[in-house]
């Protein structure tokens, strides 16, 4: 088990997959100095999930949002073209916008009265003709600031600080296969349940990047919400709430699947397909998109699009974002993603199972905040360095597609064919190899992206 003591945070990772070493030290959790490496080499520089197109369908409609510490203002202008800027005034820096949506064909910055189009363009600055400002003045631009790179997928829009990460399409790569499967449920496309649940937790932001794809951890942390389904699986209690019988769960086939630039997936089949707020509507699905993705569907999915975007549907179709604020703070925000125009009946069921599960008052979700915040405590133990929690499953991965990934005709780089009792902890691998490899590519100055 020995390795070269760490000397640069990049060795934070200690992956030696021939040798069956797969470990994380705690300093990559715990150390600010690599907090603030991780800003400056991963969330500016990469791809970050920015909003839906659903919720800007007209001109001149805004919403905005961050990029790690950046604010940014995302806009649908006049001409209907979706544009990001970075939410601050070119006369002092000051937030443009303060709330987190509206329409406005012109934005006023609450300061000084600086006045800019929903293209981003200065349409006044507030008593210039009194200003007595040098010739000089005019020779910049007082344009809104647009970030590096704004695309969108499946109506989801994605930026970055950096013009020069890949195209988006390829930086997903084979993950969008899963993309599909949720942004695809809606004919007319899909939209968040109104709503705003945002809330922070007293610990690193990795630790909701691994527990997104944490088969491990749900029958010790959350044995209370298990015991409460054990009780409606036998008609006691909200049985509207239509959960799902776990032990049911327990018994099934699943697996994971690793993707290039630190995306990964695990997946499970489903026993009780009915009580999928899509099912009344699978037929429908199967006509426009075929059998096999409305069977893929019905089965439990959850995704991390790495550094901090996450799609799950194993209880009722989420979005989840998380921020970094500190090394020890992190923002968490939730939606509920449904296919727009869908019946009432099944908006309240899927309304039901996501609040049921998920939300600060939610069965689980404060289960596993609670539980990042203890990690977070002892990290700060000078006696623990390196983490045991990410070897299970090491003897069951394979090299690129397995037989389920064959027949869905897509290549990752590795998959894991087994029962859900395996509890897999190598979804978590390609995380921190992307990680490593931007933090080093970073510090030692080479190009993130070639």
């Amino acid at each position: 088990m020995n390795s070269v003591e760490p000397i640069h945070p990049y060795q934070y990772v200690d992956d030696r997959p021939q040798e069956g070493i797969f470990r994380i030290h705690k300093n990559a959790y715990s150390d600010p100095k690599v907090f603030e490496l991780e800003i400056e080499h991963i969330f500016n520089k990469t791809w970050s999930f920015l909003g839906l197109t659903s919720q800007i369908p007209k001109a001149h409609d805004w919403i905005s949002t961050y990029i790690a510490r950046s604010p940014i203002l995302i806009t649908r202008d006049g001409s209907d073209e979706i544009r990001a800027f970075v939410n601050a005034c070119r006369h002092k820096g000051s937030k443009l916008t303060r709330t987190e949506k509206g329409n406005n064909k012109y934005h006023s910055c609450p300061y000084h009265g600086w006045v800019y189009s929903s293209n981003g363009k200065l349409a006044d600055i507030k008593d210039k003709e009194h200003a007595q400002y040098a010739e000089a003045f005019d020779f910049d631009s007082h344009d809104l600031l647009p970030i590096g790179k704004i695309a969108v997928y499946k109506g989801l829009i994605f930026g970055s600080l950096n013009p020069n990460v890949p195209a988006l399409e390829d930086f997903l790569g084979e993950l969008k296969y899963f993309i599909d499967l949720a942004m695809d449920q809606g004919e007319q496309g899909m939209e968040f349940i109104p709503g705003n649940i945002e809330f922070a937790y007293e610990g690193n932001w990795k630790l909701q990047l691994e527990n997104g794809t944490d088969a491990y951890h749900l029958t010790s942390t959350h044995v209370g919400f298990l015991d409460l389904m054990a009780k409606r699986a036998v008609g006691q209690g909200n049985i509207e709430a239509r959960q799902f019988d776990w032990q049911k769960r327990f018994s099934q086939h699943g697996g994971d699947f690793h993707f290039d630039h630190g995306h990964t997936l695990i997946w499970l089949n489903q026993a009780e397909v009915k009580k999928r707020p899509i099912y009344p509507s699978i037929e429908a699905i199967a006509q426009r998109l075929g059998k096999d993705r409305a069977e893929w569907m019905l089965k439990m999915r959850n995704m991390s699009i790495f550094p901090n975007l996450q799609i799950a549907d194993s209880t009722s179709l989420l979005m989840r974002t998380f921020r970094p604020l500190s090394v020890n703070l992190t923002e968490l925000r939730y939606w509920c993603l449904a296919p727009i125009g869908e019946p009432a009946d099944q908006r309240a069921w899927r309304l039901r199972q996501f609040e049921d599960f998920f939300n600060v008052s939610g069965l689980a979700t404060p289960d596993d905040t609670v539980t990042y915040e203890t990690c977070q405590s002892g990290f700060e133990s000078s006696k623990l360095d390196w983490l045991q929690g990410h070897a299970r499953g090491m003897m069951s991965v394979q090299e690129g597609a397995s037989e389920t990934a064959k027949v869905l005709g897509f290549s990752p780089k590795a998959s894991l064919d087994g029962g859900f009792m395996v509890q897999s902890e190598t979804s978590f691998h390609p995380l921190y190899r992307e990680w490593a490899r931007m933090m080093k590519a970073g510090m030692h100055g080479s190009k993130t992206y070639e």
